[in-house]
């Protein structure tokens, strides 16, 4: 490996060299980032995915760029013209921008004012006028007329063409006049005359500036996006003076005759070359970081909705709400199979009509009969079209029948895709798309993680621009960030989906599938050395799957827990040793025998380092632990809320739907979620509402703002 890019790696992580060999060499050998942050902690010292995640992508980047440095150096050997000092300047460049600044005065360049002055002889006025002369350029001008080149005024005016190209081709002068605009330019937009925004989406930016270097990354999204849809015109603008001032100190350093051309040059340079290029630079690298900051919001928030506690063991009744069609329900058990499906029309089916009392009444009755007959604990509605409608009437029903029921308001971003998918198709092929939906709904509050890893997460709507950023960069990060979720829980290899499976560390849509099939064949697994019957998995990724993959009933209690199979002999020795049986796996005396035991002198007795023992151990006194235990379950509710009920100071328990850069939207009951701004998350500075608050929270709020008008409610976080 690269010594000095495992250094570069090191700048960037602030991990040691020895940390990041090892994960690289890890990874290297096909061993994947959840594996090695859960069962490779003594070789990378307890590092966790993230900052595995992240050595690995600095990695690549470093490759990319060294990749590009050496092609940069080639390129300028093979013209005769690299210098040791050319080569150390590349070589030590930290960005991709600063290589391709020290290329550009040797790149192969299309037909410019440059080149067609070159090509009619004129370089050599451009290095005298470079040279500061004491004397006439217009005599020296004389000497390169020709056919081609007709007057002293159409030699000196060629001459700085190439001049003007030689000021916009060096790399330092690049880099300061790049740094001076972002650290004092201003960025500017104007609504264009031709603009078609009916609903004023983007009126803020009609008229608008900021300083390039404070710009929120939301705020840049956004006018990239108004500029893209063609209603605004954006450039970034510096004062004039200050790159004219700049330039001119570097070009003219002393008194010359050709002082008043170089001024004429810079300007040209300038305007027609240097602005318009590190503008661009500029854009790009706003784009970037925005992207970044986008896909790290979206991220966390997925992280956080796919960790959402499960409702275990609940029978639960999914309702897709709807006016016209109906709502669509579908009623599952503990385990996600379901019970019965129908429909009721509890609604007016057109805007303006009354519902016949003889029709409402019907519904009434058969969501009591739906509700009593299978013995429904929960309730859950989907938040899309007709839903607080939907929610009203379920209350109305709940109450005037005195049903032992409550109810969720389930976030259904990417039901529709789900239902209309070929997962869906194959679970429920007789079904409905809508009855598909109810069902997907149900069982998200079922279990949200094993429900919501058969959508695309850009789908699921917990994010911030998401669609104007990298397509691939932003899937990548996502299946991440999925992946991990998945294997920080682990997975029931008999009751398990091929999505699921499909996510688990090792697996893929082929070996997901294999395993599915041996089920369906062969019955379940009874114990994890099956899995290796499985066709399809090779050792390697049995080996990188097998601690993931649970059997919570099998006949090994080993099978049920985290501890990986390659671990099983120490753990029996250590099971051994602290006389601890098989039944006392998750029992308060096994926590209680732990408690005091001394770890150095175990892991010498046992050969083992501390990680894996602190794994075992953690294992005997929670073999089914899960991670989601930890986080806010869902707000139950048995009555409704309309905005007509509030004012403001109100104080009301709501659940977080939504973080982005400038607040969260917070549902409290209402057809539309309530912002609390950042300036009302916490009293004093708050640097990124990330920070105080995640997707899934139940969070405590206040009243600042109602517009009944616009159905919109402002809330404060602050008890004033």
């Amino acid at each position: 490996m690269n010594d000095q890019l495992i250094n570069d790696v090191k700048q960037s992580t602030g991990v040691s060299v020895k940390q990041i060999t090892a994960v690289l060499q890890l990874l290297d050998e096909g061993s994947t980032i959840p594996f090695i942050a859960r069962y490779r902690k003594e070789a990378t010292g307890g590092l966790d995915e993230e900052i595995i995640n992240q050595i690995h992508k600095e990695w690549e980047y470093a490759n990319n760029l060294f990749e590009r440095k050496e092609d940069v150096i080639r390129l300028i050997e093979e013209k005769g013209l690299l210098t040791e000092e050319l080569k150390k300047e590349i070589l030590n460049a930290k960005k991709l921008v600063e290589v391709e600044d020290l290329y550009r005065p040797f790149k192969e360049k299309k037909k410019t004012k440059a080149t067609d002055a070159i090509a009619k002889g004129l370089q050599p006025l451009a290095d005298f006028i470079l040279s500061l002369p004491l004397t006439s350029v217009e005599n020296e001008a004389q000497k390169y007329l020709t056919d081609e080149v007709p007057t002293i005024a159409d030699a000196i005016t060629g001459a700085l063409f190439i001049v003007a190209e030689i000021i916009s081709d060096n790399p330092e002068y690049r880099k300061d006049l790049r740094d001076y605009l972002y650290k004092y330019g201003m960025i500017l937009t104007a609504k264009k005359k031709t603009a078609e925004d009916e609903k004023e989406i983007y009126k803020n930016y009609y008229d608008y500036s900021e300083p390039i270097n404070k710009i929120k990354p939301h705020r840049y999204l956004a006018i990239n996006r108004a500029e893209d849809e063609k209603v605004i015109t954006v450039k970034l603008e510096a004062p004039k003076d200050g790159f004219v001032n700049y330039l001119s100190k570097k070009v003219i350093y002393k008194p010359s005759e050709a002082t008043n051309y170089l001024q004429e040059a810079i300007e040209d340079s300038l305007k027609r070359l240097i602005a318009p290029s590190i503008e661009r630079e500029i854009r790009a690298e706003l784009k970037e970081i925005a992207e970044n900051s986008a896909i790290e919001i979206f991220s966390l928030n997925l992280s956080k909705l796919l960790l959402q506690p499960p409702l275990k063991g609940k029978t639960i009744l999914g309702i897709d709400p709807a006016f016209r069609t109906g709502c669509k329900l579908c009623v599952i058990n503990a385990n996600g199979d379901v019970l019965g499906k129908g429909v009721i029309y509890p609604h007016e089916k057109s805007i303006g009509a009354k519902i016949d009392p003889k029709d409402l009444q019907k519904a009434i009755d058969e969501l009591t009969f739906v509700v009593r007959k299978h013995k429904v604990q929960l309730i859950a509605i989907g938040n899309g079209t007709a839903s607080r409608e939907t929610e009203s009437f379920v209350a109305k029903v709940i109450n005037l029948n005195s049903l032992p029921v409550s109810y969720v308001i389930v976030n259904e971003a990417g039901a529709s895709v789900y239902s209309a998918s070929e997962i869906a198709r194959e679970e429920f092929p007789d079904y409905s798309v809508e009855e598909r939906s109810a069902a997907s709904i149900a069982r998200r509050l079922l279990d949200p993680l094993a429900e919501l890893v058969k959508i695309d997460p850009k789908s699921i709507g917990v994010g911030q621009y998401q669609h104007d950023v990298a397509a691939k960069k932003l899937n990548d990060q996502l299946n991440f960030v999925v992946m991990n979720a998945v294997n920080a829980v682990g997975v029931n290899i008999n009751t398990a989906s091929k999505s699921l499976l499909t996510y688990v560390s090792g697996l893929n849509k082929s070996t997901a599938q294999a395993i599915v099939d041996y089920r369906a064949k062969n019955g379940q697994f009874d114990n994890r050395q099956q899995i290796a019957k499985v066709p399809k998995l090779g050792a390697k990724s049995l080996e990188q799957a097998i601690g993931f993959l649970r059997i919570p009933e099998g006949s090994n209690p080993l099978d049920q827990t985290s501890i990986h199979p390659e671990s099983y002999d120490v753990a029996l020795k250590l099971m051994a040793e602290l006389k601890i049986d098989a039944k006392m796996l998750g029992k308060p005396e096994t926590a209680l025998l732990i408690k005091d035991i001394n770890k150095p002198q175990l892991q010498t007795k046992l050969g083992i380092d501390k990680y894996t023992l602190d794994d075992i151990l953690d294992a005997f006194i929670a073999p089914l632990r899960d991670p989601r235990d930890q986080f806010d379950a869902p707000l139950l509710k048995s009555d409704i809320l309309s905005i007509e009920n509030l004012k403001v100071g109100m104080e009301l328990d709501g659940t977080v739907r939504n973080v982005t850069d400038f607040g969260a939207f917070v549902d409290i009951g209402l057809k539309n979620d309530g912002l609390v701004h950042i300036s009302k998350i916490k009293k004093g500075f708050v640097k990124h509402p990330k920070d105080i608050v995640a997707v899934g929270d139940i969070v405590k709020v206040y009243v600042i703002g109602i517009d009944e008008q616009k159905g919109k409610v402002a809330l404060s976080m602050i008890k004033e």
